[in-house]
C-alpha cells in the first residue's frame, strides 16, 4: 500500500483526489496540499476513512523549499502534481531533492510568455536518474491517454505507423455565452498560440485556428475541429520515430470563437503586463478572474466529450486505419465527482498513472513520457475506473488538406 501527496485542489484535482480515495488496493494514505487550505480540509473530512487516511495541508507550490519541507514531513511514495503547469518545475526540483517519484498531467509553462514544450522537463532526466526515481509526464487525457492510445495501436495493430490524428471534441453545453472548461488562463494561452503539426521530420506552423475540418464523432455528432499545437505531438514524434505526420484537433463552437476573437482583438488575452490606475496587471489574469470558475460548471453542463486517435499505417505490409476513442458524459461525471467531464477525463488518468508507479508496474529512473511504457495495464485501468474506450476499424479519415 502506498502514500501519495496530491498537490492542487482545483477541478482536475477534485476528480483525481476522489479516484485515489476509491483505489483502496493501491493507496492507504493521501495528503492533499494547495494554497487554499479550506478546500483540502473539505476533502479530508469527506474522504478520511478506515480504508484511507487523508490529511490536508496548505502549500505554496511556487517555492521549491516549501515543497521539499512538505515532502520531508510526510515522506510520500509519489507526488501527484495536479496544480498549474507553472508549478511543474518547482515540484520536479523538490522531488529530485527528496528522491520521490513525480507525476503530472500537462507540459510545464511559464507565466511571462505563452508557449510550452517538453524540452523544459526532459532536461531533468539525468537528475532523476541520479536520484533513482522517476518523473512521469503528461498523465492526463491529452496528453496522456492519447499517447497510450497511440502506443496501444502500435503494439496490437501496426508494424509501422504513418499518421496520427488526435481529435478532442467537447459536445457539452454549460449555458454561458463564454466560459472555459479548465483554467481560463491556461486554456486561452494554448488556443491563441499558432497552430503546429509534425510532418516528415519537421514542424509546420500555421496561424492560430486557421485550419478547420468538420468531423463526425460518435455520440456527439459533427463538430468543427481546429488544428492546434499540443504537447503530445512532440513526445509521439520522439517515441514513434517512423511516423510521418501527427496532428491535433480541438472542437470549438461559433459563439466561443466570436467571444475569443473579440477578447483577443482588444488585448484581453495578452500575457504582457500593463499599468492600470498605478498598478501592474496581466490582462489574461484579470480575464480569468471575471470568467466563471471551471469548477462551477459541473451542475450546469450537459452533453458528452469525445476524445481519440485515428491511426494509419501498415501491418504485414498491408495498409490499415484504426480509431480508438472515449466518450464521457458530463452529468454522469458530475454525479460521481462533482466535476464535469473535461476535469473527469484528466483526473482519472492522473490517478491511473500514479497507481501504476506506486504498484511498480511502470518503473524506472529518469524522466518518462507515457509512450515509453506498456500501454495494456493503463488501458485496462481506463475501463475499470470510468473511462471505457471503443475501437473502430473502418474510421472516417481526416483529409490531408484542411480548409
Amino acid at each position: 500500500m502506498s502514500k501519495v501527496l496530491v498537490i492542487g485542489c482545483g477541478a482536475v484535482a477534485t476528480v483525481a483526489i476522489q479516484k485515489v480515495a476509491q483505489n483502496h488496493e493501491t493507496f492507504s494514505e493521501m495528503i492533499i496540499a494547495s494554497r487554499t487550505l479550506s478546500k483540502c480540509q473539505a476533502f479530508a473530512e469527506k474522504l478520511n476513512s478506515d480504508k484511507i487516511k487523508v490529511t490536508a495541508e496548505q502549500l505554496d507550490a511556487d517555492v521549491v523549499e516549501n515543497i521539499v519541507k512538505m515532502i520531508e514531513k510526510h515522506n510520500p511514495d509519489v507526488v501527484l502534481n495536479v496544480a498549474l503547469p507553472y508549478q511543474n518545475i518547482p515540484i520536479m526540483e523538490a522531488c529530485i531533492q527528496t528522491k520521490t517519484h513525480y507525476v503530472d498531467t500537462a507540459c510545464a509553462e511559464v507565466r511571462d510568455h505563452a508557449g510550452f514544450e517538453y524540452g523544459t522537463q526532459w532536461v531533468y532526466d539525468q537528475k532523476f536518474k541520479e536520484a533513482g526515481v522517476m518523473a512521469l509526464l503528461g498523465s492526463g487525457f491529452d496528453p496522456g491517454v492519447t499517447s497510450v492510445f497511440s502506443m496501444y495501436a502500435k503494439k496490437h495493430y501496426f508494424d509501422t505507423i504513418d499518421t496520427i490524428d488526435i481529435l478532442d471534441a467537447n459536445g457539452g453545453d454549460h449555458g454561458y455565452p463564454f466560459a472555459t472548461n479548465f483554467n481560463p488562463e491556461i486554456n486561452i494561452r494554448e488556443i491563441t498560440l499558432p497552430g503546429r503539426y509534425y510532418e516528415n521530420g519537421k514542424y509546420v506552423t500555421v496561424p492560430a485556428l486557421s485550419k478547420k475540418h468538420t468531423y463526425p464523432l460518435a455520440e456527439i455528432g459533427h463538430r468543427d475541429m481546429y488544428l492546434m499545437y499540443h504537447e503530445e505531438i512532440e513526445s509521439l514524434a520522439r517515441f514513434i520515430p517512423e511516423v510521418k505526420r501527427i496532428r491535433f484537433y480541438m472542437s470549438f463552437g461559433e459563439s466561443y470563437l466570436r467571444h475569443l476573437f473579440a477578447l483577443q482583438n482588444v488585448g484581453m488575452t495578452s500575457v504582457k503586463p500593463i499599468t492600470f490606475q498605478g498598478q501592474e496587471i496581466v490582462p489574461l489574469q484579470f480575464l480569468r478572474a471575471v470568467l466563471p470558475d471551471p469548477a462551477s460548471l459541473g451542475p450546469r453542463t450537459v452533453g458528452k466529450t469525445n476524445i481519440g486517435c485515428i491511426v494509419s499505417g501498415k501491418k504485414d505490409g498491408v495498409k490499415k486505419n484504426y480509431y480508438v476513442y472515449n466518450t464521457c458524459d458530463h452529468q454522469e461525471a458530475y454525479k460521481e465527482t462533482g466535476s464535469q467531464a473535461v476535469a473527469y477525463t484528466t483526473g482519472v488518468p492522473a490517478m491511473i498513472g500514479t497507481a501504476l508507479i506506486a504498484k511498480g508496474i511502470w518503473k524506472g529512473a529518469g524522466v518518462f513520457n507515457m509512450e515509453q511504457f506498456d500501454p495494456d495495464p493503463f488501458m485496462d485501468m481506463l475501463n475499470k475506473w470510468g473511462l471505457p474506450w471503443k475501437e473502430n476499424f473502418d474510421p472516417v479519415m481526416v483529409p490531408d488538406d484542411e480548409n
